[in-house]
């Protein structure tokens, strides 16, 4: 005996469903492409939990400081130089294993002797929040563009194509590197100290700048192939104006890749996020950063591994568990991707 695949058995699901409304049957009801989406999300096991532990990790940034006041720490308080036998006259833990206790669950910060797990979980909130805000502007930014370039083309489409040449051609990390300081030092007096502030907000102003050129590109190509179909046609000789196609006709056929292109950016914005602050451009102390965690790690490794695990295994887990919802995401929304 042999068992239908799990594939055939969506097919047919969604094809009795898709008979539902032709209506022969009073107790037959069809699903709209949202629900058979669902449907086909839920049965992927791994995609659900992935979505669990990506929302794990959400909740975790979200509750920060609810965290803290229940753990009774804070990110910021140098424990170990307040407690001199904490650390040793090296500045590392003198317990074994990073100084892990039941005071401090996953150590002390070497030299500073800061609280490690509070260091971890501000340090993804600082990182989630700005990866959310880049990949919230660069999908508006990019889906404007690529829209209207695609759609209006001529002059426009060459102009827009351009410009997204010009920034897919630049070596990404290094423009980071040299323009933030660029950025602040045009801003801030040599004197004085960069606010966390404008350190934030010319993280996610370069990072934007640089990234809405790639789901632009997606989205021009994929208006070209729709304003030539035969819905946008009749459209436009039913007398629709522009503005009535782009949002009526082309944008509900483009709701999958944008969602999935998003889905796919947010963890490399997180890596991004967290590169620059290992190459020493990211947030400014005394702000907890995933990056700067793997910078200290990166110094204090042949003497405390421990350090350098914790945010290691956290990034590990919320990329993999990140590029697996989006894989889910992008096979529930086509299933023909499927492989």
């Amino acid at each position: 005996m042999t068992f239908p695949s799990s594939t055939a058995t969506d097919a047919a699901a969604e094809s009795a469903d898709t008979a539902g409304t032709a209506g022969t049957g009073p107790g037959i009801v069809g699903r709209s492409p949202g629900q058979l989406m669902w449907r086909r999300f839920r049965r992927d096991k791994t995609g659900v939990i992935s979505a669990i532990i990506v929302l794990a990790f959400f909740l975790i940034a979200i509750l920060a400081p609810v965290i803290s006041m229940l753990y009774g720490k804070d990110p910021y308080t140098t424990y170990g130089q307040n407690q001199p036998d904490l650390l040793n006259d090296y500045g590392y833990p003198v317990a074994p294993n990073g100084g892990m206790s039941g005071d401090f669950w996953f150590g002390l910060e070497p030299g500073l002797g800061r609280d490690v797990f509070m260091q971890l979980v501000y340090g993804i909130r600082t990182s989630l929040s700005i990866a959310v805000i880049v990949t919230v502007i660069t999908t508006v930014i990019g889906v404007a563009m690529g829209i209207t370039s695609g759609y209006v083309g001529g002059k426009t489409d060459y102009v827009i194509g351009r410009v997204i040449d010009t920034l897919l051609a630049f070596p990404s990390q290094l423009f980071l590197i040299v323009f933030l300081p660029v950025v602040e030092a045009a801003i801030v007096l040599p004197e004085e100290e960069t606010p966390v502030w404008l350190r934030y907000v010319s993280i996610c102003v370069v990072l934007t700048v640089l990234g809405w050129a790639t789901i632009a590109r997606l989205l021009r190509a994929q208006v070209l192939s729709l304003r030539t179909r035969e819905f946008v046609e009749a459209a436009r000789v039913t007398g629709a104006s522009p503005a009535r196609i782009i949002f009526k006709e082309l944008l509900p056929n483009l709701w999958t890749p944008i969602i999935i292109q998003a889905t796919l950016a947010l963890p490399l914005y997180v890596g991004a996020e967290a590169g620059l602050g290992f190459l020493g451009v990211g947030m400014t102390e005394p702000t907890p950063d995933w990056g700067r965690m793997f910078q200290v790690g990166a110094n204090v490794y042949h003497s405390d591994v421990t350090y350098l695990l914790f945010p290691g295994v956290s990034m590990l887990i919320f990329v993999v568990a990140f590029n697996l919802l989006g894989d889910s995401i992008r096979d529930a929304f086509d299933p023909k991707t499927k492989r």
